[in-house]
């Protein structure tokens, strides 16, 4: 059990405890991925997302992209541990620029930074209910999750990068992804592949994927 016993690395506000697991030092409050707490140690609090906390935009999006992006502020002082089904957490600081995040793959976000869940609605007709994303942009420490370890691509004016959609999960806030059907691939393998469909960003900017390909299934809850 020594091997698993929990130690402080004094890394700040957001910690990586375990590859998968992520402390919060909480002297305040913290916006985090409804479900996700595993433990924690002091005087905390758990509160649900208010239904006009984020204004009646945010509200009708949430009604229709489900509970991957229904938040709960955690308030106190005290150690805070989160995990999300396994998955690896990452750990981005922002420093005035803007990110865009799969909405299912955020863990936890300082309340310091802005949020906006967006429809890529170009997909929307290709993919079952489209795929849902969280804009963030400010300065503060952002936890985001993937499937095994993330790579992360270089995208230039001369080199787009095309990418699965159920394999992406953030790309950086300048980036206006374009959505292409491989009609010929489809053809030939049928309308279940996911290679014909791609992504394809084009710009000054990066690009983060994951080893594992997700079906966004979006549901109302």
């Amino acid at each position: 059990m020594n091997a698993s016993l929990q130690t402080d690395k004094e890394q700040g506000l957001f910690e990586l405890e375990r590859d998968r697991i992520l402390e919060i030092n909480l002297t305040g409050d913290i916006w985090t991925k409804t479900g996700s707490m595993i433990a924690y140690v002091g005087e905390i609090r758990f509160e649900r997302e208010g239904i006009l906390e984020q204004g009646v935009g945010n509200l009708m999006k949430k009604f229709v992209s489900g509970e991957g992006t229904r938040l709960t502020k955690a308030s106190g002082q005290g150690k805070l541990y989160l995990a999300d089904a396994g998955k690896k957490v990452t750990i981005i600081c922002m420093r005035g620029e803007s990110i865009f995040v799969n909405a299912n793959d955020v863990l936890a976000f300082e309340t310091s930074l802005k949020y906006d869940i967006r429809l890529l609605r170009k997909v929307a007709a290709m993919l079952s209910g489209g795929l849902f994303n969280a804009r963030f942009e400010g300065t503060g420490l952002l936890a985001v999750t993937s499937h095994y370890d993330p790579l992360t691509l270089r995208v230039t004016p001369q080199q787009p990068v095309f990418t699965d959609p159920n394999a992406t999960i953030a790309w950086s806030g300048n980036l206006e992804p374009e959505f292409r059907t491989d009609v010929s691939f489809k053809t030939f393998l049928g309308r279940g592949s996911g290679e014909s469909l791609q992504m394809k960003f084009q710009g000054d900017g990066f690009v983060v994927v994951q080893p594992f390909e997700e079906t966004y299934m979006q549901q109302s809850q």
